[in-house]
């Protein structure tokens, strides 16, 4: 899936502020991942586990340990703690981003230097199970 994102703002901090788990769900709830690796690849969505495309279902493309698409996949390119375009690297200044409505929403990063974030371990502990 090829996204243009030309012209997109931060529409909303959400990972800044000090929102609930609830708001901060129901916020994020159907935006999409994806990766800033020069080819806007396509990570999945933050949806209930039953849902195929959800990075939260683990037999899915976007949510399984062994898929080469999925953020958990600590072997592939976007798990890895080493690869720039990976969400779980702490060092990195190009984590997948969270989209909404043609929105950018904010980073999925361990990178806690990086504004308008949320961590993918803290996003799972809060949301895997609101939906």
């Amino acid at each position: 899936m090829r996204l243009p994102l030309v012209g997109l703002t931060c529409a909303a901090c959400v990972m800044a502020g000090a929102a609930r788990s609830e708001e901060l769900c129901d916020i994020v709830r159907g935006g999409v991942i994806i990766a800033q690796d020069g080819e806007n690849t396509y990570l999945g969505k933050i949806a209930s586990s039953f849902d195929s495309e959800s990075i939260f279902n683990e037999f899915g493309t976007y949510g399984s340990e062994f898929s080469s698409t999925s953020i958990w996949n600590e072997f592939g390119k976007f798990g890895s703690e080493f690869n720039s375009n990976s969400a779980t690297n702490e060092f990195t200044a190009t984590p997948p981003m969270i989209i909404k409505s043609r929105k950018l929403l904010g980073y999925l990063t361990a990178n806690k230097a990086i504004k308008s974030s949320i961590s993918p371990n803290m996003l799972k502990a809060l949301c895997k199970g609101a939906y």
